[in-house]
């Protein structure tokens, strides 16, 4: 039995076998053969079990994740049954004697450089076609096994140096039943998405991978951040007991999923949640959100090879909001760049990403890819009730240039008779310190703000979240954190304006009664988040949290903040 202590990144417990999620190392080599017509038999036998696996693969993909992606794996079956591809390679075998891998790696080597060398986005491609599907005949001809959590078909625990958001965003939640990283944070792409998917997540173990094999009982509290491996028949007992009172702690909030967001003192805020997906809708009304805060739309650009068509946005953004019945739904625009790329953009590689052409940056200079977001928000508008916000906005030309180009669109798609929402609310993210410095003439030109606190509290204080060696300071109860965010909220309030947080912070139960006496309006957060947010906001007086505002304010460290919230509100 051994422990691993990381960050409880998404709540719960979680117990089954550990499934390893890796690129495997394919080192090829040359060898000599002298049986070649083995050989080629060899490498016909890699090809079908390739295409097997690949059929399964499609199906899946079409039942689960739609035609799109299904049809990925359809063009990997075409490649692989070319005999363009297929004929030289076996010539290679029978004419220079050679080994099945190496013969099958020097031809697409050669494919690959051709077409990736021509100036046509069909043929580059089919470069990446055939890059895939050689890796994954390579694989069986070395006997090295490819893992595709698609296809996870158990109940499994997954183990990763670390999950790519699309990684994420394609496990199944019904065999997947936990996952533990060996880097990361709580504000980490995978940890949100954890969150959302209401599944068990530990992540920065930083020994994840080197202490658990394949197919080793494992169990993940996500509640303390631990990660028991291969435990004992003691261990386990505990654990399944601590499951039971975490259950019966869930079912004791359940029974607030219908009750609305009221403190003690009768003071009404809004507990909204942050989605990914539309599947993620269900999780917001089981879990009794009153809204959602956060549409992270660059889910839909993910995972896949070309970008979403208009069509394609307009259904997924009218799943959203149909199913909210007239909730309101903040819908972020495009947030692509820091740790979230999509490489058929192929944008150039940057320094530092975090504070590059990403976001709304990138919008208003690929205008294109930005238009057709906005045309197929306003198409769906009158399905529910929508509001739209824009990331990354550092300058007020930068708000009045994007509110202009979804004006246009909302003028030209008018003109053409179709019918759009009147009641669209138009807000911008908060998430760089300059911006919240003049809050006051931000506030002027929005309908509301959502502070954005992961980048935020990164920004303001110089420390990548990624970043392991500095995430001491990352500090959402710093002082300066906590100014900021009364700035945004003193100068959204004098205007008539609402404020919103859809960072990790606006679920944290030390950053709630802070958030309260700062007056926040709207509270999102992951959906798992809402219950227990409400449980905690039900015995805070709005009030006694607004007293001590200038108090907390005036404090110097994040020790003194949280100290003082934990002596106050029994936190």
């Amino acid at each position: 039995m051994l422990h691993l202590k990381g960050i409880g990144a998404s709540a719960g417990i979680a117990v089954a076998k550990a499934y390893r999620l890796e690129e495997p190392v394919l080192t090829v080599d040359k060898k000599a053969i002298e049986n070649t017509a083995s050989e080629v038999t060899r490498f016909d036998e890699a090809i079908i079990k390739s295409k097997n696996e690949l059929e399964k693969i499609k199906e899946h993909a079409m039942r689960e994740l739609g035609k799109d992606k299904a049809d990925i794996f359809a063009a990997h079956l075409l490649v692989m049954s070319d005999p363009e591809l297929l004929n030289p390679v076996k010539d290679k075998i029978q004419n220079e004697k050679v080994n099945a891998e190496f013969a099958l790696k020097e031809t697409a080597d050669m494919f690959v450089s051709m077409f990736e060398s021509m100036d046509n986005e069909y043929m580059k491609e089919r470069a990446a076609d055939i890059r895939d599907v050689t890796k994954r005949v390579v694989a069986h001809l070395l006997g090295v096994e490819i893992p595709n959590p698609s296809m996870i078909s158990e109940e499994v625990i997954i183990i990763a140096e670390d999950l790519t958001p699309s990684d994420t965003a394609q496990l199944n939640r019904q065999f997947v039943k936990g996952f533990t990283t060996n880097i990361g944070g709580r504000t980490s792409h995978s940890a949100i998405m954890a969150r959302s998917m209401e599944i068990p997540a530990v992540v920065g173990t930083k020994e994840a991978t080197s202490q658990i094999k394949n197919g080793t009982l494992v169990i993940v509290d996500g509640l303390d951040g631990e990660v028991i491996i291969d435990p004992s028949d003691e261990m386990l007992a505990a654990y399944v007991s601590k499951k039971e009172k975490y259950d019966l702690q869930k079912a004791e909030w359940a029974k607030l999923v219908n009750e609305p967001t009221v403190t003690k003192d009768n003071q009404h805020v809004e507990l909204a949640a942050n989605i990914g997906t539309p599947k993620d809708v269900k999780g917001v009304l089981e879990n009794g959100g009153e809204a959602v805060g956060l549409y992270r739309t660059e889910f839909l650009y993910m995972g896949r090879d070309q970008l979403p068509t208009e069509d394609e946005q307009f259904e997924a953004y009218k799943s959203v909001l149909e199913n909210m019945k007239g909730k309101p739904v903040v819908v972020r625009t495009l947030d692509i760049g820091g740790d979230k790329e999509l490489p058929y953009l192929h944008l150039p590689k940057e320094m530092n990403p975090f504070l590059g052409f990403r976001a709304i940056r990138l919008c208003l200079e690929e205008q294109d890819i930005f238009r057709t977001q906005l045309r197929a928000l306003l198409r769906a508008s009158i399905y529910g009730n929508l509001r739209i916000m824009f990331p990354m906005i550092a300058t007020v030309d930068e708000f009045r240039q994007a509110k202009t180009i979804l004006l246009e669109e909302k003028q030209m798609l008018e003109a053409k008779n179709i019918e759009i929402s009147g009641n669209i609310e138009i807000g911008m993210m908060v998430e760089i310190p300059s911006t919240a410095v003049m809050a006051d003439a931000f506030a002027k030109e929005v309908d509301f703000f959502s502070i954005g606190t992961n980048d935020l509290v990164q920004y303001t204080m110089a420390a990548d979240r990624m970043n392991e060696r500095v995430s001491y300071l990352y500090q959402p109860y710093n002082p300066a954190i906590l100014r900021l965010v009364t700035l945004v909220i003193e100068a959204a309030h004098k205007e008539g304006k609402w404020v919103g947080m859809c960072g990790e912070m606006a679920g944290d139960p030390i950053a709630i009664p802070l958030l309260l006496g700062l007056g926040l309006d709207e509270f999102s957060m992951s959906a798992t988040s809402i219950l227990p947010a409400r449980s905690q906001i039900k015995n805070l007086s709005k009030e006694e949290a607004a007293s001590f505002k200038e108090k907390v304010i005036g404090m110097s460290t994040t020790e003194e903040v949280v100290s003082f919230v934990k002596e106050t509100f029994n936190v």
